[in-house]
């Protein structure tokens, strides 16, 4: 065994790559482990947003006819499988409980030092990894077929006016010369205008970790389940060899949970799994900014390889086979609302956003062990909070003044000192 760096950074996903990036430029020598290439799973799959104006976590639903029509599985935004739904009920009702209104305030407090400097935290890696030609200034458009839909859509963005926050209530026509390749009825959108979006976020990820490998980082393939506490340290085996650090952070994702689990942390944490398809463009028509059709809950976006449809949330388990019908239902809506030519994927792409009831992330040291740091759980937002969250890690272990209390995000919150 070799103690060939200070912290093993477990996952090479955005945040666990920008956790290394962070920790490198406080002096740190870190060594960045995942079983496959950076960013090839849940930070690649996603619609590309850098999402400055969610203030407002994405909470469980209390209206009426939105309730109806989860519970009938008639939603293309919402879908589940039943047996997954029957073993999730008691994690829905505290995920139902959370998003009361006042409780979901409070988590929108806690959120919004993390928000508030996601653009920023981007920023700081976009020159020296090369991917500006991959962002994208301009924001995004949440689409609305109803009038109803719109006028409070509208009422909900003036509700935010004390965030600041720069937005556009545009009607039908004002929207279809916004967006020329849009058809069919429409009765307009909001145009969020603060944030940023990226045309391949996979790619960008990737970038933010071949800038830690230029920095002198280390990337190795590795098993986070070889992990062991060893005396006063961990060591794992990753490329062959056995590693060994003085701490080490799980930034595993959706993995997270197993994990934790072996080490005696039982998170609840649950599943909103997406698919995403790539369709090849009709005649040059393209969305020029991502659009969200609010009411099937997916996300039309011009990427690299072509025009992503993201679809909402299914909930099941993170890896029960995949089942087609979101997307193709999705597609059948997308279709009447811009052309879409064929299909560019020989199957469709799935990942799973790890989510927890309370709304927020677990970051911060384990109760339990010396050494042992978890930032995980970012549910809809893991690419747009990678690199604020790397920054807030990287306070906590160095012990410097951070940018805000990491108190609400505290695994303690879950698993109390033995």
């Amino acid at each position: 065994m070799k103690q060939d760096s200070d912290v093993i950074v477990l996952g090479a996903g955005i945040v666990g790559v920008s956790i290394a990036l962070h920790l490198q430029e406080r002096g740190r020598t870190v060594l960045l482990v995942d079983r496959g290439e950076p960013g090839g799973e849940t930070s690649h799959g996603n619609a590309g947003l850098i999402e400055r104006s969610s203030v407002v976590p994405y909470a469980f639903p209390r209206d009426l006819p939105t309730l109806l029509a989860y519970a009938t599985n008639r939603s293309i935004a919402v879908r589940y499988n039943p047996a997954t739904l029957l073993r999730l009920l008691p994690w829905l009702a505290r995920y139902w409980w959370h998003s009361a209104p006042e409780r979901l305030d409070e988590a929108a407090r806690a959120m919004l030092p993390l928000i508030e400097l996601c653009m920023s935290e981007h920023a700081r890696f976009t020159g020296p990894a090369g991917t500006q030609n991959l962002m994208r200034d301009g924001g995004w458009i949440e689409l609305y077929r109803s009038d109803k839909g719109l006028q409070d859509a509208a009422k909900a963005a003036e509700a935010l006016k004390a965030h600041k926050l720069l937005y556009d209530v545009l009607d039908g026509p004002t929207l279809k010369r916004r967006e020329p390749s849009l058809i069919g009825d429409i009765a307009g959108g909001v145009h969020w205008r603060d944030p940023m979006t990226v045309s391949d976020p996979g790619a960008v990820t990737r970038a933010y970790a071949a800038l830690f490998a230029a920095r002198g980082g280390r990337i190795e393939t590795g098993d986070a389940q070889t992990l062991q506490q060893d005396g006063g340290g961990w060591h794992l085996s990753s490329s062959g060899a056995g590693q060994r650090a003085n701490e080490v952070v799980v930034a595993l994702g959706p993995w997270s949970a197993d994990l934790c689990r072996r080490l005696g942390y039982n998170f609840p944490l649950a599943y909103k799994r997406g698919y995403h398809m790539h369709y090849e463009a009709v005649d040059g028509a393209l969305p020029l900014h991502p659009i969200c059709d609010a009411q099937a809950g997916f996300v039309l976006s011009s990427m690299e390889r072509g025009i992503r449809l993201t679809t909402g949330i299914e909930l099941a388990e993170r890896d029960a086979p995949s089942d087609p019908r979101q997307l193709d239902r999705a597609e059948q809506v997308a279709r009447r609302l811009m052309p879409l030519g064929r299909r560019l994927d020989a199957q469709p792409w799935r990942g799973a956003r790890p989510c927890l009831p309370d709304m927020l992330p677990v970051i911060g040291k384990a109760p339990r062990h010396d050494g042992l740091w978890f930032a995980f759980g970012h549910a809809h937002h893991g690419f747009t909070l990678g690199p604020v969250t790397g920054r807030l890690v990287a306070d906590l272990m160095t012990g410097t003044k951070s940018f805000a209390s990491a108190q609400p995000y505290s695994p303690a919150r879950f698993v109390s000192p033995r």
